[in-house]
């Protein structure tokens, strides 16, 4: 094969591994940053803010309706916050750039879900985190820092999500 369709073959290859990508420059948020801390409105209308878990491990996942990635990661993760204790994990599901009314439906077809839903209708959220693809996930520390990211999702990410969390699980508080 021609080394450059087995290269554009390749890349090809990955781009639909991974999900989506979006265009844009921002730098992403890395391991040992504090990420932003404004998350959007939640179900309630009030500001979602990492800092207010404090303590926690937090997992913040960017996803949007027409991912069907996103939709099969958002019950796993919902497992995991429930698994671990909503005292000990909480999960963060960033709607990113859906339309208000189809935000809504998905809103009450996932109320049975356990997971903090917020909206980013703008993507200034997204921008601020540096997501240029979704599911894009962030595991985020007792201490505030960012341990974990990940940009899509397949059947082995379940396995790298629950290393991560637990590994953010087993440190002291503030560590």
């Amino acid at each position: 094969m021609n080394p450059s369709i087995r290269k554009a073959a390749l890349l090809a290859l990955l781009i639909g591994v991974s999900g989506p990508t979006f265009a844009g420059t921002n730098p992403m948020v890395a391991v040992g940053d504090t990420p932003p801390d404004a998350l959007g409105p939640g179900r309630e209308g009030r500001e979602v803010l990492i800092s207010a878990q404090h303590g926690k491990v937090v997992v913040v996942t960017f996803w949007a309706s027409w991912c069907g990635y996103c939709r099969q990661e958002l019950p796993i993760l919902a497992g995991l916050q429930q698994a671990a204790g909503k005292d000990r994990v909480e999960v963060i599901a960033v709607n990113y750039k859906d339309d208000l009314d189809v935000y809504r439906v998905l809103s009450r077809k996932l109320k049975g879900v356990q997971l903090t839903l917020t909206r980013d209708a703008s993507g200034r959220i997204g921008e601020a985190f540096g997501v240029k693809g979704i599911p894009h996930l962030f595991v985020i520390g007792k201490d505030g820092k960012v341990a974990f990211q990940k940009t899509g999702y397949g059947e082995e990410s379940i396995q790298i999500i629950l290393d991560a969390v637990n590994a953010e699980l087993a440190k002291p508080a503030g560590t």
